[in-house]
């Protein structure tokens, strides 16, 4: 079809399945567990910088956590268990000072 109408129901992060944000268009919450998502978890995510909550767990996610995590000073509940990824934690969680769930 050459009618891309359908597409502005998708171009709104903000109203995707899992994804929340504040008033301003950040997204502070990313809840995606059982997803079926695949594949590394990309360093860019520190890119999310008003991320409270992010929930991957129950996902096929593999490789290494990115060091980068550390970095987002509001996150509060990190959330990845059940996944395939190798490697030891970063060191840079202990950098999150207002973590209240880590798994």
């Amino acid at each position: 079809t050459e009618n891309d109408d359908w597409l502005d129901n998708y171009l709104d992060y903000c109203e995707w399945r899992g994804v929340t944000c504040d008033e301003r268009k950040n997204v502070i919450n990313l809840i995606l567990p059982n997803f079926g998502l695949s594949g590394k978890l990309s360093e860019k995510i520190s890119k999310l910088e008003a991320l409270e909550t992010l929930d991957l767990s129950s996902n096929n996610m593999k490789g290494s956590i990115p060091s980068e995590i550390g970095s987002l000073s509001k996150l509060t509940y990190l959330r990845l268990c059940y996944n395939e990824f190798t490697g030891q934690l970063p060191s840079q969680l202990g950098d999150l000072q207002h973590i209240e769930l880590l798994q």
